[in-house]
């Protein structure tokens, strides 16, 4: 069985910033998106304790009908948020997966890197901004 080779941990520098002058995906972009998704996720793990944490103390029953029903709708627009939520860590989890294995960054449909300032406003995006655009511009013909 091949050893996997553990990655020297890169220590980023204080007010670090990828810029597209650098080497695309070097190690510390690498790091910088990393330290982005977890943190990312670990305040959505916590947003979803408060959630449930709110949801479990919340009574359902109120004595008036109007009360109980707008409690209800509350706490289906909370499980909805929750689901996107769920949805959204696993995305997060699929993106930590692919700095991993080297394929962070790059286009899932051309290849061709993702700008650095695109990944740093949306960490999990997986095309490009034209391969974005092309797959909107072909929704839109098929649902238009």
């Amino acid at each position: 069985m091949a050893k996997s080779k553990a990655k020297k941990p890169v220590k980023l520098p204080k007010g670090y910033k990828p810029s597209e002058d650098e080497k695309f995906m070097n190690a510390k972009q690498q790091e910088y998106f990393r330290q982005k998704l977890l943190t990312w996720k670990a305040d959505i793990i916590e947003q979803t304790r408060e959630t449930v944490a709110y949801l479990q103390g919340e009574n359902v029953s109120h004595p008036d009908p109007a009360d109980t029903a707008a409690a209800n709708a509350d706490r289906q627009l909370e499980l909805r948020t929750r689901d996107r939520l769920r949805k959204l860590v696993n995305k997060i989890d699929k993106a930590l997966a692919r700095i991993e294995n080297g394929t962070y960054g790059y286009c899932e449909e051309t290849g061709d890197p993702i700008r650095v300032d695109r990944l740093d406003a949306r960490p999990i995006a997986t095309l490009s901004i034209e391969a974005q655009e092309m797959h909107e511009r072909s929704e839109k013909l098929r649902v238009g």
